[in-house]
């Protein structure tokens, strides 16, 4: 009998539990909110970031996309790209104006404006800084009250478990000066650190080139006695040793010599490779225990830009938190035509930025990123991907649920062609699919790389992926650019497609499995011994089943001519090292345009811009003597006839080559919230942050009306849990019941014997 009541209250107190803890948990799963309560009210901007955190915040390294959502926002370069204004129009930022360069001859005689190129030995730009730009706050510019710097002496072990700057107690700040630029493009000849354009900037700033060479030999010096994989490396201080090409005239004029007349320099002086670099920074990340705690200018930047990196968890969030000491600058108050009606103008002449903070947060697969955009809790799906807009546009399109949600949500997308490429290129120095060693070879290669860019269907990627959809390449240079014939017969690749009835007409896989057959390739075997030709795919993303429709479908293009592919995904930093060591064979890569000039994408095949030789941004190791001579010239001169020439020779020269397939220009499109103002998409303006104003009054209603708290799963698990304690109850009055019949006679005597 008192076995059963334990029993029973034991089953009572568990259910209790049970019910207690259902209940919390019903509580937890009935709001969705990914974020502490309240968080929508402040003025926070939420977006998201894939794969993995960026490797390059330094400016000296960083050229990838996936970090210009940062570096854009905490440095400022001397100039910058109107935020409104198309075609693109270049105005100061950390420069007074934007200057023109003054040409002198050999004898450093004065020329006109209109001087012959060949005759401009030199271009000199003296640029003017503004007065009163500070630093964020960072320790590296601490002082004591004797005006010492108070953290550029630590002793081995003094940095202990710190992994912020914010973890020491004490910050300063200081004024940008010129000297902070020139120590910046002095940097470009380090050897500590990846140099994307050394190579380019080089062969423009008077004496880098030189001053590369006396660098690494004073390095070598400074590192003498080290082992080479020691992360504590001496101080390499720039200040040392004058560069001729670069200089301080006084504390706000900064000189740039270059070499002959080069219109593009222009452009580079808005990109954060000429971001200033204070010496203190360097100084300060270069002491010892810093690398071991992931404490350098690649994670925690030193700028006078909007936004100063507040917390930075590797692989799982970013945050961005206003520079107390950002002087703020005006919002635009001009654009193109249609602004004002889009609302783009009301913000006119205050100063920004509006947002406070803004949250970067991983999300690694596209499903819950796409949830939280859609119910509010991304205010923008992420910075540097401008395909969300044309992916939600094409589903509006297809489905009148997905069209009404986003209608009734006022959810704004806006989509537009802007400066990009995407492409799959050919690793030049690979055997099979690259130049070749001898003159046969190179023939056979060629016809292999035309087969593929024929079979490759770029028309079908976009119908079938429309989030990555634009408009199929012929060649290397989008429209909106000087010199670009996309669109029209003069443009045509005659390689790959035919002009049919005024469309280009991609030409039949018949075409493409000739090609293969005087490649040495029949049917997708080697002619000579019969084994299948298998080619290799590197692919700069984890091999997800989100990502498996892409590569079966890039099998599939290479099946059609026989061909197996074997696909080698990784994650995207390892792609990176792979294709810097030349390890790579075939591969996908895009280009988001640094400046508006054909230039900028004709470089991307300019053969001393080898990446894996000279570690510049071409890719595919592409080398044609000819090209190179012609891109030369282009580099040169200034929009005109003479230009277009230049331009239309190297074009043919590729597509023939064929060292990409060249893919597509993918779509400028973005999906903001209508709590969100002031979206515009762009390719070419990355420091948008700043323009971005929340209405978080609207967004906290919104929030609210769209993620009610659901409260049926509470309903239907208090009835479980009733009818559990119903159960248990009504199974212990019966077993009482049955104990407590009466015994029979004999057994109770028995018993009682």
């Amino acid at each position: 009998m008192r076995k059963l009541r334990d029993l029973f209250r034991r089953g009572v107190t568990l259910t209790r539990i049970a019910m207690t803890g259902g209940l919390l948990l019903a509580l937890a799963a009935c709001h969705n909110n990914p974020y502490p309560a309240g968080a929508e009210r402040d003025n926070t901007l939420y977006t998201a970031f894939n794969e993995r955190s960026p490797r390059y915040l330094d400016p000296t390294s960083s050229y990838s996309s996936n970090e210009t959502p940062f570096t854009y926002q905490v440095y400022e370069p001397l100039y910058g790209y109107h935020y409104l204004k198309r075609p693109y129009e270049l105005v100061p930022k950390a420069a007074a104006a934007v200057v023109q360069p003054r040409y002198v001859d050999k004898a450093g005689k004065p020329l006109p404006n209109d001087a012959p190129a060949d005759q401009i030995a030199e271009s000199i730009y003296e640029i003017p800084l503004k007065r009163g730009i500070l630093y964020a706050p960072h320790p590296a510019f601490a002082k004591d009250e004797q005006g010492h710097y108070r953290y550029h002496r630590l002793q081995p072990g003094e940095v202990g478990d710190k992994r912020s700057p914010w973890a020491f107690k004490h910050t300063g700040t200081r004024e940008l000066v010129a000297d902070d630029y020139v120590y910046a493009i002095k940097r470009h000849a380090t050897t500590r650190t990846a140099a994307p354009v050394f190579g380019i900037f080089s062969e423009y700033v008077v004496g880098l080139a030189e001053y590369g060479k006396l660098i690494r030999e004073e390095d070598k010096k400074l590192r003498a006695g080290l082992p080479p994989t020691s992360r504590d490396k001496p101080f390499l201080d720039f200040r040392r040793w004058p560069l001729a090409g670069a200089q301080a005239i006084d504390s706000h004029t900064l000189r740039i010599r270059i070499i002959g007349k080069y219109p593009q320099w222009k452009y580079w002086m808005a990109m954060t490779f000429l971001a200033p670099v204070p010496w203190e920074a360097d100084a300060f990340y270069a002491q010892p225990g810093m690398a071991a705690n992931g404490l350098s200018l690649n994670t925690w930047p030193v700028g006078t830009g909007p936004y100063m990196m507040a917390e930075f968890i590797q692989d799982r969030r970013h945050v961005l938190k206003r520079n107390p000491n950002y002087r703020g600058v005006p919002y635009p108050c001009e654009g193109q035509p249609q602004d004002e009606a889009l609302g783009f103008l009301t913000d006119c002449g205050k100063p920004t930025p509006f947002v406070d903070t803004v949250v970067f947060n991983l999300e690694k697969e596209s499903v819950p990123q796409d949830a939280k955009f859609r119910q509010g809790y991304l205010d923008v799906p992420e910075f540097d991907q401008m395909s969300y807009g044309n992916a939600y546009k094409i589903q509006m399109e297809d489905s009148d649920r997905f069209n009404k949600e986003f209608t009734d949500k006022g959810i704004v997308i806006r989509r537009t062609v802007d400066l990009s490429s995407r492409y799959m290129g050919f690793n030049w120095l690979d055997p099979v699919v690259g130049q070749g060693d001898t003159p046969e070879q190179r023939v056979r290669n060629r016809k292999l790389r035309q087969a593929l860019s024929i079979a490759i269907d770029w028309d079908e990627y976009n119908r079938i992926f429309p989030k990555a959809a634009g408009e199929v390449a012929q060649g290397p240079l989008p429209g909106g650019v000087f010199g670009s014939r996309h669109g029209t017969r003069e443009g045509l690749n005659p390689v790959t497609h035919r002009w049919v009835d005024g469309l280009a007409v991609r030409r039949p896989i018949e075409d493409a499995r000739k090609l293969l057959a005087e490649a040495g390739y029949p049917d997708g075997r080697d002619a000579r011994t019969g084994r299948p030709l298998v080619l290799n795919y590197d692919f700069g993303s984890p091999a997800t089943p989100e990502a498996k429709a892409t590569l079966d479908w890039t099998s599939k293009q290479f099946a059609r001519l026989g061909i197996q592919l074997e696909v080698r995904a990784t994650d995207y930093n390892q792609f990176q090292d792979k294709v810097r060591r030349g390890k790579h064979q075939i591969f996908t890569w895009g280009w988001l345009a640094d400046y508006p000039d054909a230039e900028n994408f004709l470089f991307l095949l300019y053969g001393p811009g080898a990446k894996s030789v000279h570690d510049g941004e071409n890719a595919a190791n592409y080398q044609n003597p000819e090209y190179d001579r012609l891109y030369s010239r282009l580099r040169l001169m200034d929009d005109g006839p003479a230009k277009q020439a230049v331009i239309d020779q190297m074009v043919r020269i590729l597509q023939e080559d064929a060292p990409w397939s060249w893919g597509y220009f993918p779509y400028a499109s973005g999906a903001y919230h209508r709590w969100l103002h002031n979206g515009k998409p762009s390719i070419v303006v990355r420091d948008q942050a700043q323009y971005y104003r929340l209405d978080t009054a609207e967004r906290t209603r919104s929030l609210a009306e769209w993620n009610r708290p659901v409260y049926w799963p509470i309903a239907a698990l208090v009835l479980v849990f009733i009818a559990m304690a119903w159960w248990a109850v009504r199974t212990f009055r019966s077993r009482e019941a049955q104990t407590a019949l009466p015994l029979p006679a004999g057994l109770l005597s028995k018993r009682g014997r």
